[in-house]
């Protein structure tokens, strides 16, 4: 029996022992050590941030974010936490990824699951609110802001009894840096809207766009105040009916003179409302308002047909430096024509100019034709200005029109407008650092091409192409024919 053993050992030492089985043994190991690499490479993958191991491929950028959420999220000093409440299975894929992109660039950034289901009361303790699932709440300390599913994915309906279309974007990445500016911020601006004059109420776009700046809004009168409130970064005058009082105009004149801000928007004279003490104050500043509406003449210099809703040209400032970067163009509609006259102790800027072709229609509002008559005011105009007092901070925009940002024209103009008027605000109180993320458009981008090139095309297409193959192959076979040799039997 012994025997029969130590002969069976031999045999498999001497198979051992030869060329296949070393190769086999070699392969052996080599295969467990390429598996060992890949196993430690997917651990060190996973464990790498998503920003570096995440590529957006994504037409709209869905899964990048601007240089403005680097700024902000980086330069963190206090704990973030941004909860997110979503129920187990149903959590949105790009909300997914951007979270993971915020929680990877700092660690001062947390992100937490919260399953309604298991946390039935946890939305409640930050809005009264119906949540919506994959909705948010960003939270610092004693500060928090709730953002809503409804919120980050926009619906825009406000072309659509008018073209029939609806508009829809992503919000994400500005509703969530601004809410974390918003929470780890002790001091907020605060911009206070004038009343008592039949003040519009400010569009719901503008409204939004204070709020994403973290600015505080809060409405006030100066007929029962002695001055402008103290902790007042902002007065804004919103399209107002009737006129100020001299006291409330003085006592505007003088929150500039000491350093304040004066943003407003005021355009041409309805029927019965003269705004004399405050057309007074562009008087002041080397400025007159012109009776009237403009009108355009010039094709490129207002849309839709319509030669009072004008396409200024955006002069170069600080103000619309952004704009002109971005090829933008604002659209104001039925303006008043400012002209500058010159101030010794304001610096005045021209921001928005129409054409020399324009005019203003003296007749304002009661105007019964677009043609130039006599008694009408020859452009070019301002239509909006920047003035600077000398020796202070002091600083005043002035935009020539009522409705330069209501809804429709605001979303005309892809959102202009509004940048516009952020602009101005940031250029006034100094927010160099201010907040401006766009969202980002979900809609298919289709190419538009005028008929005379859609014609160009048809005929490469149709003809041009398809007789080149033709010539081609006639060509060929000629060729070959010419090549052939006949050989006699």
């Amino acid at each position: 029996m012994s025997g029969k053993i130590s002969s069976f050992m031999k045999k498999n030492k001497e198979a051992l022992g030869t060329k296949t089985a070393k190769i086999g043994g070699y392969n052996f190991v080599l295969t467990l050590i390429v598996l060992a690499i890949i196993v430690a490479v997917n651990i060190l993958v996973k464990a790498l941030p998503s920003t570096l191991t995440q590529f957006d491929i994504s037409a709209a950028q869905l899964y990048s974010v601007t240089s403005s959420t680097k700024v902000v999220v980086n330069n963190l000093e206090k704990d973030v936490t941004i909860y997110w409440i979503t129920q187990s299975g149903k959590e949105d894929s790009v909300i997914e990824k951007l979270l993971n992109i915020y929680d990877d660039m700092s660690e001062h950034v947390t992100v937490v699951k919260k399953n309604p289901d298991v946390y039935p009361t946890f939305a409640a303790n930050y809005t009264e609110e119906t949540v919506s699932n994959n909705s948010l709440v960003v939270e610092s300390g004693d500060r928090y802001r709730y953002i809503s599913y409804n919120d980050i994915y926009d619906v825009d309906t406000t072309n659509y009894y008018m073209t029939g279309s609806v508009s829809s974007s992503f919000d994400g990445e500005s509703e969530i840096t601004t809410a974390i500016d918003y929470v780890v911020s002790d001091d907020l601006p605060k911009a206070y809207f004038l009343t008592g004059h039949g003040e519009a109420e400010a569009s719901a776009a503008f409204l939004d766009a204070l709020e994403k700046g973290n600015y505080e809004t809060e409405d006030f009168s100066l007929l029962n105040v002695d001055e402008v409130p103290e902790d007042a970064d902002l007065i804004v005058i919103y399209a107002p009916e009737s006129d100020l009082s001299e006291e409330e105009v003085t006592m505007l004149e003088d929150y500039v003179a000491a350093g304040g801000h004066l943003l407003v928007l005021s355009g041409p004279n309805k029927a019965g409302a003269e705004l004399t003490n405050l057309n007074s104050i562009l008087e002041a500043i080397g400025v007159s308002i012109n009776e009237g509406i403009v009108i355009e003449n010039s094709r490129d210099y207002y849309a839709f047909a319509q030669n009072y809703i004008l396409l200024p040209e955006l002069l170069s400032s600080d103000i619309t430096s952004a704009l002109i970067d971005e090829k933008s163009k604002v659209i104001m509609p039925i303006a008043a024509g400012l002209t500058i006259t010159g101030s010794s102790s304001f610096n005045v800027t021209s921001l928005l100019e129409t054409s020399e072709d324009s005019f203003s229609k003296a007749a304002g509002y009661e105007l019964t034709t677009y043609e130039r008559e006599e008694g009408d005011i020859d452009g070019p105009f301002s239509l909006a200005i920047s003035a600077e007092a000398e020796g202070t901070d002091g600083k005043i925009v002035w935009i020539a029109s009522d409705v330069f940002l209501e809804e429709g024209y605001n979303s005309y103009s892809s959102g202009a407008n509004i940048d516009f008027v952020m602009n101005s605000i940031s250029y006034m109180i100094g927010r160099e650092d201010q907040i401006s993320i766009r969202s980002k458009s979900l809609d298919y981008n289709y190419l538009t091409i005028s008929e005379s090139n859609a014609k160009k095309i048809k005929i490469i297409m149709i003809g041009l192409i398809p007789a080149l193959y033709l010539l081609y192959g006639v060509e060929e076979i000629l060729r070959r024919r010419k090549g052939v040799v006949t050989v006699e039997a």
